[in-house]
């Protein structure tokens, strides 16, 4: 039976030892306290960048456990008990409103939908359950990035642009961003789709992180006449995310 292979033991030992660090570790502190040859511990530091389970300081050069890593972690059980708490509340907005409920995550630069309840009528419908949506053209993308300062530097240059629409100036998305954050809640009119709109607002989890999102998405005329939602759908979709909050052990927002 093959031994263990010793580069992935000591990629295992920079890994825990940047996890038990109070603070970003330099090269040679790496080095010394796992008594590797400097080059090797700068080989393993720098594939583990490269993979994004370490992420390396541009102006220190210090390293610290990356994105990737962390998310690989806690991904699984909160996107599953996200989804669990928000089965729910998630039907009732779709009866309440009329139209499809999407709870959505961010996904690097994009919108990982983990639940989606059709519109309640006899139209012919898709399953976006699974889906990924551009970040900056959705309302659940922009709750989640005006939230997640990491997230918008993930964006990269230049924006996608699907419509007319479609913010593709990174002043001007970070204007729109700094907006959702004063009331709460986002609007995305034609960004994604011509005709179509949406309205998202954020679900906290323990300690008021933005965990995930949820919202409404159809036609322009219903959700977003003269480019602003009406107040009672408004309230509708507040409403459902404090309620998924609450049930995720946030306390009462704002």
């Amino acid at each position: 039976m093959p031994g263990p292979v010793q580069s992935v033991e000591r990629a295992a030992a920079i890994l825990k030892l940047l996890a038990a660090s109070s603070a970003p570790l330099a090269l040679v502190e790496v080095a010394n306290s796992l008594d590797l040859a400097k080059g090797t511990a700068h080989g393993l530091l720098r594939t583990l960048v490269e993979v994004g389970f370490v992420e390396q300081d541009r102006t220190s050069g210090r390293y610290a456990l990356g994105a990737t890593l962390l998310q690989l972690g806690t991904d699984y059980l909160d996107v599953n008990e996200l989804r669990s708490r928000a089965l729910n509340w998630a039907d009732p907005l779709a009866s309440r409103t009329g139209e499809a409920v999407r709870v959505g995550v961010l996904h690097g630069a994009e919108v990982l939908v983990v639940h989606h309840v059709f519109r309640p009528d006899d139209t012919a419908q898709t399953v976006e359950a699974g889906a990924l949506l551009p970040a900056h053209a959705t309302a659940l993308g922009k709750v989640l990035l005006a939230h997640d300062p990491a997230a918008v530097a993930r964006l990269g240059a230049p924006l996608a642009s699907f419509t007319h629409r479609t913010l593709t100036d990174s002043r001007a998305l970070a204007a729109s961003l700094a907006e959702v954050r004063r009331r709460d809640w986002a609007v995305s009119v034609e960004e994604l789709e011509v005709g179509r709109a949406a309205i998202a607002a954020p679900i906290r989890g323990r300690g008021g992180l933005v965990v995930g999102a949820v919202g409404i998405s159809g036609d322009c005329d219903r959700l977003a006449p003269r480019g602003t939602p009406p107040a009672g759908l408004l309230s509708l979709v507040a409403d459902t995310a404090r309620a998924i909050s609450h049930e995720l052990g946030a306390r009462a927002h704002g």
